[in-house]
């Protein structure tokens, strides 16, 4: 069986680096962790677990601290996580099997985004065999394909494969985790300073172009993913990225037509269902700004169908049949949503609203109060105005 090395590079990791170095016991042969200096128990953590823990200096590049890690493992193959992820324990055989495959050189590892709804799956190339051409390049949002494209062309009997499943779960895109590790500002400032060496790199123009937009700044970044589809050089994936950014910036400024045009080119891209996921809810959502119900239900159908564990198209759903006037559907719908996603606020609320119309007045109230409390978790403001609305209705003491 080859070796498998696990390859990390970490800065002020202390809450998550424990559960992610167990979630690879047992599979990986040796853990090999580059920090960028912690201030915190993070190397303590790493040492205890049975890491091997070289330091290296930070400078601005992800590639190259990424490179520096990956240079001192071992194995015949890496696995290269991040802090805030961990290996699902369902695809270990799954990627023992892969890594014995004699040309296989690069294994597609489907990861799920835990807490979006924009893109919940994504498909990263974190495992992949030790050869000297695969390297990381791009100083954020970093990446091997180029190296392995490269490599492709000269010994084109190698074989990149994808996992079936879900392999990684990852945390970090929560946007309360964003906010407080501040990865929205770092990532635009090495996005730009990337983007200052390579104006015309659609990958670059997908990325920042989406992180403008995101910051409000709309008009520089529909510029961008623009000119990342101009030169007709995108890689399907960020094509799709592309198409899909687009749509969801068109949708936001109403220009109705333009939005349908790229969302539909990102849907006909030739990638995995999972990976559309993202595209198809806010498709079915702009489909729903235009009051176009019928096509709104197939899309949230065709999301469930490729993803029964999405709340929101549930959710989605029950708005629909609660607006067309089907309330005991609704309800059924916002139970599925809470049963997939238990602090699903607004699941609760609406359900409040739609028993009470369909005259299940206790079953209303109960729902209510759990949204109130849901809200108050959030110190919302929406949880004290619920309460006055019920107090006034003499619903509630």
């Amino acid at each position: 069986m080859p070796r498998l090395s696990l390859s990390m590079i970490v800065q002020n990791e202390a809450a998550f680096l424990g559960e992610c170095l167990a979630s690879v016991a047992g599979l990986v042969d040796e853990m090999v962790i580059a920090d960028t200096g912690s201030t915190d128990n993070t190397v303590e953590i790493a040492t205890q677990a049975g890491a091997k823990v070289i330091t290296v200096p930070w400078e601005d590049d992800f590639a190259l601290a990424r490179n520096q890690a990956l240079a001192a493992t071992t194995g015949d193959w890496v696995l290269v996580l991040d802090a805030d992820e961990r290996l699902n324990i369902l695809v270990k055989d799954g990627i023992q099997k892969a890594i014995a495959m004699d040309n296989a050189l690069v294994v597609n590892l489907m990861r799920h985004e835990l807490e979006s709804n924009q893109s919940p799956y994504s498909l990263v190339s974190r495992l992949f065999r030790r050869h000297p051409a695969v390297q990381f390049s791009r100083p954020y949002h970093e990446t091997i394909d180029d190296s392995v494209l490269a490599l492709l062309e000269r010994e084109p009997h190698w074989q990149v494969i994808d996992l079936p499943g879900v392999a990684i779960l990852h945390q970090g895109y929560s946007p309360t985790l964003l906010k407080e590790r501040g990865k929205t500002q770092r990532a635009k400032h090495l996005l730009e300073k990337a983007m200052a060496d390579s104006p015309q790199d659609p990958y670059l123009c997908s990325k920042l172009g989406a992180l403008y937009f995101s910051l409000g700044d709309e008009k520089e970044g529909v510029k961008l993913l623009k000119q990342g589809l101009k030169r007709n050089t995108a890689s399907i994936p960020v094509r799709f990225e592309l198409h899909y950014h687009l749509a969801n910036a068109y949708r936001r400024q109403q220009k109705w037509e333009l939005a349908r045009k790229h969302y539909q080119k990102a849907l006909d891209e030739e990638i995995l269902l999972p990976l559309k996921l993202g595209a198809l809810i806010n498709y079915g959502a702009f489909l729903q700004d235009l009051g176009e119900l019928g096509e709104a239900i197939k899309v949230y159908q065709a999301v469930i169908h490729i993803d029964p564990s999405q709340a929101i198209a549930f959710f989605n759903l029950a708005m629909i049949h609660k607006a067309q006037g089907n309330l005991l559907e609704a309800i059924k719908g916002y139970q599925q949503a809470i049963a997939l996603q238990p602090d699903y606020a607004e699941a609760y609320q609406n359900l409040a609203v739609t028993s009470f119309k369909a005259g299940l007045i206790q079953e209303s109230v109960d729902a209510f109060q759990q949204a109130i409390a849901l809200y108050e978790q959030r110190q919302s403001p929406e949880a004290e105005r619920l309460r006055k609305n019920l107090q006034e209705m003499g619903l509630i003491a």
